[in-house]
């Protein structure tokens, strides 16, 4: 009988647990932000960037427009956007450490610094801003082609600029309304071997953070070091395998290593730790030394078995080589048909790759116009490459894991996405009024300025609001 009895014991019912967030409590409790939620939180940040301010360069030098202010009227008067191309466009920007100032250089020679904040304060709602005067600290018309410029780290009171149609280093004290530089520096040669009518160009350049070095990439596959201490001639000279331009060069934290790339599509490298090479550093002859390693970028591109199945892929210039200022081992690469991705330089991988469709499937095509160098830049606090086009901005995630949206073992799973409702982080376009050759991020609020094909400063960031009572 005892089979018939039924038990008082309650049954055991399932309680569904709801999920807990902890992500904000571990904020609170750890007093610091853990990397994948900063990752995620930065998605929410590029969501909100839009255009929201355009400066045409429209300064005036005694009374009549500048070079750069004329050629602009000039690709208007035509109907084009790219006439006079070769003299039209700025073609870089960079802010000092604090980002108080912004310093500009135009393909047609003109030299222009501004104060961020009144720059910026100067927005109003509407994106059309006529130029005035009032917009700069300093505007100075070279009257030559200018390609690179950049804030001495030492001397936040010196600008540096570089052309590839000169062998010489330009340096400005904007303390100083001058049109002549404090200091030139030249290299020890000005064509590419004895006799040659090319002459040797300089295209970009950088600093050593811990000592007053110059380094400047050229037209003939070398980068020229100077010590101003002692000489405004090279002090070393680094050779790459070949005799193609290099158009970008960086240093890593350490100062150690130093890569170059440009036209030949490799990626070069230069350890001047130790032994023969730290000896010849600190030469003042002029000494060669070759690259430890030389990567071809197209090789590394074809391990990617996704990749190669979809597109064919040759060599390809380098316009630019960016370091990730929040994670040295990503050395972020830009190529001249608008391809982006990262080079792991602990591995030399590709880990990250990013393939725009082509402008004419959206209906939307512009000529490929190969007489601009494109430069990207990184947001200083996360992993956010910003790669400019004809016709607007790339902010593509380069976070390094796989989590990232770009990195070339990307899975996405599709119930993960439904749990978040529909949120993950993705790379994001913005549209612009202008083409975009060069950017940069400001290194504490992360606004992007960037220097279009027209001559105009474009500011991208969050749209500025009023919280202004009608009382």
């Amino acid at each position: 009988m005892e089979k018939y009895l039924v038990s008082h014991r309650p049954p055991i019912e399932k309680v569904q647990r709801l999920p807990r967030h902890w992500k904000r409590s571990s904020v609170e409790l750890n007093g610091r932000f853990e990397r994948n939620y900063r990752h995620e939180m930065m998605d929410l940040l590029i969501r909100s960037y839009s255009e929201v301010g355009v400066f045409p360069h429209r300064y005036q030098v005694d009374g009549l427009p500048c070079q750069s202010h004329t050629n602009r009227l000039i690709g208007e008067a035509n109907g084009s956007d790219y006439l006079p191309y070769r003299k039209q466009g700025i073609s870089a920007v960079d802010f000092d450490n604090k980002g108080i100032y912004l310093v500009s250089v135009t393909k047609s020679g003109c030299l222009t610094v501004h104060d961020f904040e009144t720059l910026y304060s100067q927005i109003p709602e509407s994106t059309c801003l006529q130029e005035d005067e009032s917009k700069h600290l300093m505007h100075l018309s070279l009257g030559r082609h200018l390609d690179a410029v950049k804030w001495n780290p030492l001397n936040q009171d010196e600008v540096v600029c570089a052309s590839v149609k000169s062998n010489e280093v330009l340096i400005f004290d904007i303390g100083y309304v001058s049109s002549d530089p404090v200091a030139v520096l030249r290299t020890r040669r000005t064509a590419a071997f004895i006799g040659s009518t090319i002459h040797i160009g300089l295209s970009d350049v950088a600093f050593t953070s811990n000592d007053p070095r110059i380094l400047a990439c050229d037209t003939d596959g070398a980068i020229n070091v100077w010590d101003r201490r002692v000489n405004s001639l090279p002090c070393l000279e680094l050779r790459s395998a070949s005799c193609g331009t290099l158009n970008s060069i960086q240093l890593n934290a350490d100062n150690q290593i130093i890569f170059g790339a440009g036209k030949d599509g490799l990626v070069h490298v230069w350890d001047i730790r130790g032994g023969r090479a730290s000896a010849t550093f600190q030469s003042l002859k002029e000494v060669r030394h070759q690259p430890v390693k030389s990567v071809k970028l197209a090789t590394l591109l074809k391990k990617i078995g996704s990749l190669e199945a979809q597109a064919n892929i040759v060599p390809k210039e380098i316009h630019s080589i960016n370091i990730n200022p929040s994670c040295p081992y990503q050395l972020a690469f830009h190529l001249n048909d608008g391809w982006s991705g990262v080079l792991d330089i602990n591995n030399f991988e590709v880990t990250h790759i990013h393939c725009p469709p082509p402008a004419w499937l959206n209906d939307s095509y512009v000529p490929a116009d190969l007489s601009y160098l494109r430069k990207p830049s990184w947001l200083s606090t996360c992993s956010i490459y910003l790669a400019g086009s004809p016709c607007g901005i790339h902010l593509l995630d380069f976070y390094p894991s796989t989590n990232s949206p770009s990195h070339v073992d990307y899975k996405e799973d599709v119930q993960e996405i439904s749990k978040r409702n529909n949120r993950r982080n993705q790379n994001r376009f913005i549209s612009l009024s202008e083409g975009i050759i060069s950017c940069v991020a400001h290194p504490l609020y992360n606004a992007i300025v960037a220097g279009t094909k027209k001559t105009s400063l474009l500011v991208i960031s969050q749209k500025q609001q009023s919280f202004r009572s009608e009382d």
